[in-house]
């Protein structure tokens, strides 16, 4: 069998937002993040994003926060912000608020950007793949269906 190597993920700060205060387990946006937990992606955000979350946490749910720095210790690779000279060459493919996310993701070589704003986003076609939690939950049940349908066609080895 052929390794294959796990998706690289960017969360945007409403989705690490939304698993981290997500009310039970089964929202997408807390899927997404356990899928990090257990190694079938690698999620990776951006200081932004998490000081965003922390500080909206700390104002609408303080009780959320001890959940959330377990999320961010077990989940996420956090890489730093980028540098404003870098965000020069790629403005006007996202809102500008949203531009450091974006140019954070391109930076980090993740082929996936998970936000609930995928309206604030128009990368260079081809560059990276923005959608909601949801959608790309749908996208990596159909893959793992697909595996294993190859695994039973073509037998383990």
């Amino acid at each position: 069998m052929t390794a294959r190597r796990k998706p690289v993920v960017f969360l945007d700060a409403d989705v690490i937002f939304a698993g981290a205060a997500a009310p039970t387990e089964h929202g997408a946006s807390h899927v997404v993040l356990r899928m990090g937990e257990i190694t079938l992606i690698e999620c990776v955000t951006s200081k932004q994003a998490v000081t965003e979350v922390e500080r909206n946490l700390a104002e609408k749910l303080p009780a959320k926060l001890p959940e959330f720095h377990l999320l961010v210790s077990r989940c996420l690779r956090v890489v730093p912000d980028p540098e404003p000279e870098d965000l020069a060459r790629h403005t006007g493919q996202a809102d500008p608020k949203d531009l450091p996310i974006l140019v954070a993701a391109l930076r980090e070589g993740c082929p996936y950007l998970l936000t609930f704003n995928v309206r604030h986003y128009s990368p260079t076609a081809g560059s990276i793949t923005v959608q909601q939690p949801g959608e790309f939950v749908l996208a990596v049940r159909d893959l793992l269906t697909q595996l294993s349908a190859e695994e039973e066609v073509h037998g383990t080895e």
